[in-house]
């Protein structure tokens, strides 16, 4: 049953903690891993070092400020990338794509529908079943640079700076299908699609394992999202919100790269 926000608070806090023990689990297998893999190597032997292109699979997990903490709690993001890295200077010039998600939503975009009682009710005259989730995503583009702590490595501290397009809405999910002003073209009006420029950083330890199939990186991002509805009409609002936002995600992210050592032989890739 849908009631107003102040109901979700058990619902949202079960939501952040769900969401946190799923990262802190991901964390430690993630350890576990990096230390194995740095047990194994054999240190009297160097790294032969070639640039690198790699695809990139990535894990995060995320705390909301500023205006994004007025609308949503903690979310994930799966994201997936690649990355040039030079030989000489280390130098990473990349992309990449992610998805945002998150169970809990702190603004009520449903109180135009909503009865004295806190329920919606649908065209069956039964209470409908709602849940309030966001969505969203980020795709843009970064560079950088391994600082190496050795010569004979490419592993190293990893900074990243990037720009791209963030993206997050108010998904509204009418479980029962019986409320008909959130079907089709009506639902613009309730999810609050929000978009615009935003900035990232990362800073973290990148890792190349010895054999070349353990290839890691970990550390903590944020990114600044300046945006803005998308939507011609709020029906919450009752008027086109046309204010300016400044978004704003703080997080642990964890990554996983298959690596491509390019040769001076343009003709020939090692795995």
């Amino acid at each position: 049953m849908y009631r107003k926000m102040v109901t979700f608070e058990d619902s949202n806090q079960a939501n952040n903690n769900m969401l946190t023990h799923h990262m802190k689990y991901c964390l430690i297998g993630f350890l576990m891993l990096l230390i194995s893999d740095l047990a194994a190597q054999d240190k009297s032997e160097s790294e032969n070092l070639k640039s690198i292109i790699s695809g990139n699979f990535t894990y995060s997990f995320h705390r909301p400020s500023r205006d994004m903490a007025v609308r949503f709690g903690n979310s994930l993001e799966i994201g997936i990338g690649s990355d040039y890295i030079t030989k000489k200077n280390k130098f990473i010039l990349g992309v990449s794509a992610t998805l945002l998600f998150g169970n809990t939503v702190n603004e009520d975009v449903l109180t135009t529908i909503t009865n004295d009682n806190g329920n919606v009710i649908g065209t069956d005259q039964t209470v409908s079943v709602i849940n309030l989730k966001q969505r969203g995503f980020y795709m843009g583009g970064h560079v950088g640079k391994i600082f190496r702590l050795s010569k004979s490595t490419m592993s190293g501290i990893r900074l990243t700076l990037g720009a791209g397009l963030l993206q997050h809405k108010i998904r509204v999910q009418d479980n029962l299908q019986n409320v008909n002003i959130l079907k089709g073209e009506n639902i613009k009006g309730f999810d609050r699609l929000t978009n615009g420029l935003s900035f990232h950083q990362f800073l973290g330890y990148q890792h190349f394992g010895k054999s070349g199939l353990f290839n890691v990186f970990g550390g903590v991002e944020a990114y600044e999202g300046y945006t803005m509805s998308r939507r011609s009409f709020d029906n919450t609002l009752m008027r086109k919100d046309d204010e300016k936002r400044f978004d704003v995600l703080l997080g642990l992210k964890i990554g996983i790269m298959i690596k491509f050592n390019l040769d001076e032989n343009p003709n020939d890739i090692y795995y």
